[in-house]
């Protein structure tokens, strides 16, 4: 926000220069981002009065005019347009300076001489006009210095503030906050009601009372719009980088500035019986003041009267309703629009206007009347007319709740590091319009204004107390703290370790966004209905993700595009995923995707391509990282964004701990990849935990191989085998091993060869040859019996 240090000074004025008001505010978290000289450097400059122009005798868009200073009267060529007799101007005499070198001198144009120059907006450095002449208001006194007379010995403050911070993009904000840093008085200009002079209303329905609960009209009949605005007003307006436009707007936009509460005013002929404040109609139409013709969503406030809308609510005006120099009769908006309910429409049309930057951050919510007041006064006094009684809408059970606070001294001194007195702390306090309700032995029971928004905590209030002490006053010290190591367990893995492993076999760490497109989500996850998000940063932004597929495929998407045809990436983060019960569930996940081939090219490497085992070889290392491979489970199964033949859900003592498989070959042709592509994803909390170490004394005495090549159905998985062949074969199983898979010619074709290694080994003898064939007979019969299994011959 921009303002003139005249204009704050004459509302709060402590007595120190401006590099220290600067540094103050900076100091206070208003940070200055510069500070510039309110006109150019120019001096000799002094209010002169064209009494006679006549055209130049030999050129055609030249002028010779009288001027008087005064005192006397000189003879001036000029090329303005607008130079003509009974105006008053800006007079660069002979000998003035305009910028720091330029001087003024006798000069002859065109063979007529001339005695200094009648200057433009723009060569003194007050605007980029240099259309015409700078006309100043009839009653300029002549001869007067214009850098007195138009106060410019002034300068231009720009502060950037935090979003939290909407109560200072005003003067009346900025005044509150100098005024608290000096212990300054602030003079606050008095706003008395306006009485009504004709009983003319519009009546207000609030049909959306949860976006605005408080809306404010009123009718002034009877204004003068040929009427000029005051060059106080200009001025002031122009030092914050506001055109001026007529007296109309100009007049809302400074009560704006002044105040802090966005107004508008409408033409009452164009408005149809009464004022509602609605949701928009999907597609209702709507012309801006800008000429720009929208099409409305129905998540849109708007302002509208019996027929149609009017404006969209906290951004801007519609071109029919606005004020025209026909306009005779106004009705004067002052609403209070919930931010939420504004935040990022402006945004979301392409639109950003000084009204909808103070309602996404925050409006004082009883400022409205006193605004409105404000407004109708100044109207009154520049453009006339006869004011009606203010009419008052409101809807209270939606209006925010005034908040109270405990304060307590002791927790002033732990979190501040030092004691600050009673009295000190009730003067900052008082100085910010904080209101201490009650006051208790060591602690103070706070009531917060209505233009504090950001103020709900006592750490909130603390926080004012250090800004105001001075952060660079806070004593540094180390702090101190009984710190005890807390045993870490053996059994539970570490992300680190699972991330350094992943890299390892050749994947790279991604990191997406935690927000993505609704569309593209729902291809992942059509079951779940994501969270939406109040304030998207833009439409492929809007929902949290239930999975961490769509970033991950989107960024495939991107490689690819770029011919990067081998990819391999992971990522851990959260997904979050709406429970039945209301709440959000935000899971831990490791994900990962890849495609392409299976090896990098290289002289000694196959191009062959990426399969689901070698995927699923990089999941069993991720699983097995905590040495329980064991305890994990892979089942066919079918995943909305998988490959029906080629997906397997990952279960653990009957959760699902993740999700393995190519991704749907329409997935793959819906986002344009090239494929197949294959992903995995796992939840962390169900794959980090691990077993336990323990050590056993190798074995002196040989082992013993036995492998046995089995026949059984298709549909029969091999890991439901060896998890039978396991138990069986109990206490003298060290090792398991299946080394061959065979479908084909010499077997059945609804069949399929099973090639299994079974190493026996007993820890304090040697293994007869009868315990052998012991086992594995029982390890066979068990097979036949669970399995259909035969001896394959």
């Amino acid at each position: 926000m921009k303002f003139s240090e005249q204009w704050l000074r004459s509302w709060v004025n402590p007595e120190v220069s401006r590099d220290d008001l600067v540094a103050r505010l900076s100091m206070a978290g208003l940070e200055v981002d510069s500070v510039t000289p309110a006109a150019g450097v120019f001096s000799g400059v002094v209010v002169g009065e064209i009494l006679a122009a006549e055209q130049h005798p030999d050129a055609d868009k030249l002028r010779v005019c009288r001027v008087s200073n005064g005192s006397e009267e000189f003879q001036v060529v000029c090329g303005a347009p607008n130079a003509r007799a009974g105006i008053k101007i800006p007079f660069a005499m002979v000998g003035a300076v305009l910028g720091d070198d330029f001087k003024i001198k006798k000069a002859k144009l065109r063979g007529v001489e001339s005695f200094g120059m009648l200057c433009s907006a723009s060569e003194l450095k007050l605007s980029d006009d240099h259309d015409g002449l700078f006309e100043l208001p009839t009653d300029a006194p002549v001869g007067h210095d214009v850098r007195e007379y138009l106060g410019l010995d002034d300068a231009i403050i720009e502060v950037d503030l935090t979003p939290n911070r909407g109560d200072c993009l005003s003067i009346a904000g900025l005044a509150r906050e100098v005024g608290a840093n000096y212990a300054a008085p602030v003079s606050r200009p008095v706003t008395d009601a306006v009485s009504a002079s004709h009983d003319e209303t519009r009546p207000v329905e609030l049909l959306a009372p949860a976006a605005c609960p408080r809306y404010i009209g009123r009718v002034i009949r009877n204004v003068d719009l040929s009427r000029p605005t005051p060059l106080w007003m200009v001025e002031r307006l122009r030092r914050s980088d506001i055109r001026s436009i007529d007296a109309v707007v100009d007049i809302t936009n400074y009560v704006m500035l002044e105040l802090g509460q966005p107004l508008h005013a409408f033409d009452l002929a164009q408005i149809r019986g009464g004022i509602r404040v609605r949701m928009a109609e999907e597609g209702e139409k709507l012309v801006l003041l800008d000429g720009q013709e929208i099409s409305l969503r129905s998540d849109t406030l708007v302002i509208a009267d019996h027929e149609r809308p009017l404006a969209m609510a906290g951004v801007m005006g519609g071109e029919h309703s606005g004020v025209n120099d026909s306009t005779t009769d106004l009705f004067l908006e002052s609403a209070f629009f919930d931010n939420i309910a504004i935040a990022g429409k402006a945004r979301n049309y392409g639109l950003h206007t000084d009204a909808s930057h103070r309602y996404e951050r925050g409006v004082d919510w009883q400022l409205q009347r006193e605004a409105a007041e404000r407004a109708t006064a100044l109207l009154l006094d520049i453009v006339g007319g006869e004011a009606g009684p203010v009419v008052e809408a409101v809807e209270p059970a939606y209006l925010p709740k005034p908040v109270s606070i405990t304060l307590r001294n002791e927790r002033v001194t732990q979190m501040l590091g030092l004691e600050i007195a009673p009295a000190e702390v009730e003067a900052y306090l008082c100085g910010l319009e904080l209101v201490i309700a009650a006051r208790g032995e060591d602690e103070w029971q706070v009531d917060v204004p209505s233009h504090r928004f950001d103020i709900s905590l006592e750490i909130d209030l603390i926080e004012e107390l250090a800004r105001l002490y001075g952060y660079n006053r806070l004593p540094v010290s180390a702090p101190t703290a009984a710190l005890s190591l807390t045993a870490k367990p053996e059994t539970r893995g570490e992300l680190p370790i699972l991330r350094r492993l992943l890299v390892a076999r050749g994947y790279q760490e991604a990191i997406t966004y935690s927000f993505v497109e609704p569309g593209l989500n729902k291809l992942f996850d059509p079951q779940s209905e994501p969270l939406a998000l109040a304030n998207p940063i833009s439409s492929d932004m809007a929902v949290m993700r239930t999975s961490l597929w769509p970033g991950l495929s989107k960024a495939v998407q991107h490689n690819q595009n770029r011919q990067q045809s081998r990819v391999r990436l992971f990522e851990s983060g959260l997904r979050f995923v709406p429970q039945a019960n209301g709440e959000l569930l935000q899971e831990p996940m490791l994900s990962g995707i890849a495609c392409g081939s299976r090896l990098p090219e290289g002289w000694a490497n196959s191009s062959d391509k990426l399969d689901f085992h070698d995927v699923k070889g990089d999941v069993e290392a991720v699983l097995g990282q905590g040495g329980a491979l064991a305890s994990f489970d892979f089942e066919p199964s079918e995943h909305p964004a998988l490959h029906p033949g080629q997906c397997a859900r990952i279960m653990r003592d009957g959760k699902v701990a993740g999700w393995l498989g190519a991704l749907h070959p329409q997935l793959v042709t819906e986002l344009d990849l090239q494929g197949p592509v294959f992903a995995f994803e796992l939840s962390l909390e169900n794959i980090v935990e691990g077993r336990l170490p323990r050590f056993s004394e190798l074995s002196r005495f040989p082992e013993v191989r036995r492998d046995i090549a089995v026949l059984v159905d298709k549909g029969v998985a091999a890991g439901d085998l060896m998890a039978d062949i396991r138990e069986q074969a109990g206490e003298f199983l060290k090792n398991l091993r299946l080394f061959d898979v065979y479908e084909g010619k010499g077997i059945d074709p609804q069949s399929k060869s099973l090639a299994i290694g079974l190493t026996l080994q007993h820890s304090s003898r040697t293994l007869t040859d009868e315990e052998v064939n012991a086992v594995m007979d029982k390890v066979l019969g068990s097979l036949e019996q669970r399995f259909n299994a035969t001896l394959r011959k």
